[in-house]
């Protein structure tokens, strides 16, 4: 029984002395935290779409053979399913949008979800923030990737002699050393880190909480994947730039693609009006292909040169160094994935949302939805559809 009062104790004072960031979290989203619609109740700035919009055309010959193909799983299970059945067993997805030879050649969606509603796509926001990243080089406000971050936030110099050994590069490769986790699972006995993240989703200063973070170990000595740095080169670019998060996105990004809405992106207040460049954008199925569209083309849209060709490659090309992440994007040596002859790199979030971008068969794949209960992972389960692709 003192056992268990202790534990009560030590729990709620935690809770208060790190301003109830977790107790936030459960009144805005319940138990299982954020879902692709919490946006509706965050702060969040606009990403602006232009005038004109670009469409994606409907193939004259549609893939209606994907609804009959069948799937199988490995040894000793060997059952057949099909693609909605291989992604989720239990009606979470949203919606599949593929893209092949630049026209529409599948799309469905369940539910009430519809190709024009907004969805938070988490994780692959850290991906179009590299994109960003790579157009700020471009520009001329950020000079090397090689810069430390120190150079941008000159608050951190004297906190630890490490700041102004992190480099940008290192945010890009998940190579920081900061002491941070996204652990998603509360726990007593992960209780610092489950808060931290949670303070990083719904805390009101992402400033102060860079400024207090500790690091783990020296920077560009391992890989370890976490969203605090994501976080710190969003700030970076803003402060290289001299931009809003938002609306750098929406003149380099949102505007030349011919997005057809509006986007979103979280913030952590209006008074500090920091951007969640780690997971809080919001948009549609079809512009989110439109990124895919971008990487597809090594970096130009429609003649119109966005972001350089070498970035593209530095983020997409089959490397199995860094666990097969590069430049906030994966390719299929994360999830174990032995290298094919035509090999796909994708975008991930939680809970299963995904860019996936094949250029050897001209595809783009992407998926929205709730949850993940299928056999398999969505990115291994369009590669597995790239190698079956019929023309």
């Amino acid at each position: 029984m003192k056992s268990f009062i202790k534990t009560v104790t030590f729990v709620l004072c935690a809770l208060y002395l790190s301003s109830c960031a977790i107790i936030r979290g459960y009144r805005a989203d319940g138990l299982y935290g954020p879902d692709i619609f919490s946006f509706e109740h965050c702060e969040h700035d606009t990403i602006a779409k232009g005038e004109q919009s670009f469409q994606f055309p409907v193939a004259m010959k549609r893939a209606d053979w994907i609804d009959t193909l069948h799937f199988y799983n490995n040894p000793p299970h060997c059952i057949n399913m099909t693609l909605k059945e291989a992604m989720d067993q239990k009606s979470t997805t949203q919606g599949v949008l593929i893209i092949h030879n630049d026209s529409i050649v599948y799309e469905n969606y369940w539910g009430d979800f519809s190709a024009d509603r907004l969805a938070t796509i988490f994780s692959v926001s850290k991906s179009i923030t590299s994109l960003l990243c790579g157009i700020a080089v471009d520009d001329g406000y950020i000079e090397s990737i090689d810069d430390p971050v120190t150079k941008y936030l000159p608050e951190l110099k004297g906190k630890d002699p490490r700041w102004e050994r992190l480099t940008i590069r290192h945010l890009l490769d998940m190579q920081s050393g900061l002491d941070f986790d996204d652990e998603y699972e509360f726990n007593i006995k992960e209780l610092k880190q489950v808060n931290a993240i949670a303070r990083l989703n719904y805390g009101h200063d992402i400033i102060s909480q860079i400024k207090g973070i500790k690091f783990r170990c020296e920077p560009g000595t391992e890989f370890r994947y976490e969203s605090m740095t994501s976080a710190i080169l969003g700030v970076v670019i803003e402060r290289a730039s001299g931009i809003r998060y938002s609306d750098y996105l929406s003149e380099k990004v949102w505007k030349p693609l011919g997005m057809e809405s509006d986007a979103l992106v979280n913030i952590d207040s209006r008074k500090h009006d920091v951007a969640h460049a780690f997971g809080g954008i919001t948009l549609t199925i079809k512009d989110l292909a439109k990124i895919g569209r971008l990487y597809l083309n090594l970096g130009v849209w429609d003649g119109k040169r966005i972001v350089s060709e070498e970035w593209i490659r530095r983020s997409s090309e089959y490397d199995d160094s860094n666990h097969g992440y590069h430049f906030n994007w994966y390719n299929l040596h994360y999830e174990g994935y032995n290298r094919s002859q035509f090999p796909g790199y994708y975008a991930v979030g939680i809970k299963e949302q995904v860019l996936y971008v094949n250029p050897y068969k001209n595809l783009i794949m992407v998926r929205i939805g709730m949850h993940n209960n299928g056999w398999t992972v969505v990115p291994v389960l369009f590669e597995t559809l790239s190698h079956r692709w019929i023309d």
